[in-house]
């Protein structure tokens, strides 16, 4: 059974809390507006992160442990979150994709986004199976984008070859029904492997959640589609 590499983003959130610097009255006086003596307020600008979840948030939205299949334990090296602060949005990496990130742990950079604003995952895994999640949540239409860009990967890495055996590996993806706000499925197969992987990219307003699973023997498709279905479930409530 082949495991697929593991490369978990674990980044630190260390950014200070920005200084709120007051306006001071120096000597001169106030400046009238319209004749009423008052100043003029500033409209207070809309914050981007409103609305959405934080990392801390988000982890406990992860699926639990009754969610993988049995024999599987959770890999301590595999969990991150973003912590109770929201990190600063990136932009989307343009080019040609690493067809390769589709066989690790936060495959979501495969769509040139490095990931949300915030985000969580984790892993359980044993010595011939793994199934890993994240969830990643994004400003505005971001998650959106996201979403096409999967579908984009999924056309340009058909077929390409893989890290360890350096075999080759054919991807066949799929807009699937009835999870979250839209969803898309992609399976990796190849005539190295013993069994494939199956990767769940499942959108829930700006949330999307990816799961990879290479669980069972129908190329991980069952399991991947029940820890996704746990964690939507969740987000929803």
């Amino acid at each position: 059974m082949r495991l697929p590499s593991r490369a978990v983003m674990l980044i630190a959130v260390a950014a200070l809390p920005l200084a709120l610097t007051a306006c001071s009255s120096g000597s001169t006086g106030a400046t009238a507006d319209s004749g009423t003596g008052t100043s003029a307020k500033p409209a207070k600008a809309k914050d981007p992160d409103s609305g959405l979840l934080t990392g801390t948030q988000l982890k406990k939205a992860l699926a639990p442990a009754a969610a993988f299949p049995s024999g599987l334990t959770l890999e301590s090296d595999g969990s991150a979150d973003s912590g109770g602060r929201f990190l600063s949005p990136a932009g989307r990496k343009t080019g040609k994709p690493d067809c390769t990130r589709l066989e690790t742990t936060s495959w979501i950079q495969v769509s040139g986004y490095k990931g949300g604003v915030s985000f969580a995952q984790n892993g359980y895994a044993s010595k011939t199976e793994e199934v890993d999640q994240e969830i990643d949540a994004f400003q505005g239409a971001t998650a959106t984008d996201v979403m096409k860009a999967l579908r984009t990967v999924a056309a340009e890495c058909a077929t390409y070859t893989d890290t360890d055996a350096h075999a080759k590996v054919k991807l066949t993806g799929s807009s699937t029904a009835g999870l979250g706000d839209e969803a898309y499925t992609m399976t990796l197969t190849s005539g190295y492997w013993e069994n494939g992987t199956t990767l769940i990219a499942a959108r829930s307003g700006a949330s999307v959640v990816t799961v990879l699973s290479t669980a069972g023997g129908d190329n991980g498709a069952a399991s991947a589609k029940k820890v996704t279905t746990t964690i939507l479930s969740t987000l929803k409530k």
